[in-house]
């Protein structure tokens, strides 16, 4: 079985929680060619994100709904997918994670728990009912490609996530970094795209783009206004895209 995101064990979503929903939509439809929409066979009739091809990648919610504590900033939540949330839930407790809401069922899609890791970055844990989460072929333009992890003990970070889910994350990497005082590290996605140029030209009247590397290779930071963060890099067309 090809490991991939969205297997067991590796990142399989990602819902952005906004404030300005649409400034967020025009922001990444301007800059990815995302597309934000409610998704009308859905009950709760949630946000979906999808590229120009129809892929699934994301969700989007509104930080004004009363579900949410006053003053939670915008930020983007990534979800793990695991076998028994409870059971890995125990485990990151017991590796020094802390609990922020306990396992519960998201109705019939699937059960979830968030908690903070050693290092300080926010995650969920999903184990899936009826929703799997990411399921975009490989090297599909404008999808999640891998996750980055940047913080002062990438090691203790490896071993933790190595403990929660039973292997090593094949998609996500854990890099040396330092966070700016007063900030948690958090995880970031890398997303690929055909033309790494054209998105920068189209996010710098928007938000904020800064040049960086992945891997050897040219890469973006996208950061919206309202401060979401991700990461882009170019395809490897011919290489699976990955």
């Amino acid at each position: 079985m090809t490991v991939r995101l969205g297997s067991p064990g590796e990142f399989c979503w990602m819902d952005l929680k906004t404030r300005d929903l649409p400034g967020t939509t025009a922001f990444f439809a301007t800059t990815l060619g995302w597309h934000l929409a409610v998704d009308e066979e859905d009950p709760r009739r949630a946000t979906t994100i999808t590229t120009g091809d129809g892929h699934r990648v994301g969700g989007a919610s509104d930080l004004a709904n009363p579900v949410y504590p006053p003053g939670t900033p915008a930020h983007i939540a990534f979800y793990l997918a695991v076998d028994d949330v409870d059971a890995r839930t125990a485990t990151a407790v017991a590796n020094g994670a802390r609990l922020v809401l306990p396992p519960f069922d998201a109705g019939d899609r699937g059960r979830v728990a968030t908690l903070v890791d050693p290092v300080g970055a926010a995650v969920s844990l999903w184990q899936p009912y009826r929703f799997t989460g990411w399921g975009f072929p490989p090297g599909a333009p404008a999808t999640p490609h891998r996750m980055v992890l940047a913080c002062q003990r990438p090691d203790t970070a490896r071993e933790f996530y190595r403990e929660v889910t039973g292997t090593a994350l094949v998609h996500a990497d854990f890099a040396p970094g330092d966070v700016d005082p007063g900030d948690a590290p958090q995880w970031e996605v890398i997303v690929a795209v055909d033309d790494l140029e054209a998105v920068a030209a189209r996010a710098h009247p928007l938000g904020q783009v800064a040049w960086s590397a992945d891997r050897g290779r040219p890469a973006l930071r996208l950061t919206s206004p309202e401060g979401l963060t991700l990461r882009v890099v170019q395809l490897r067309h011919g290489l699976g895209g990955r």
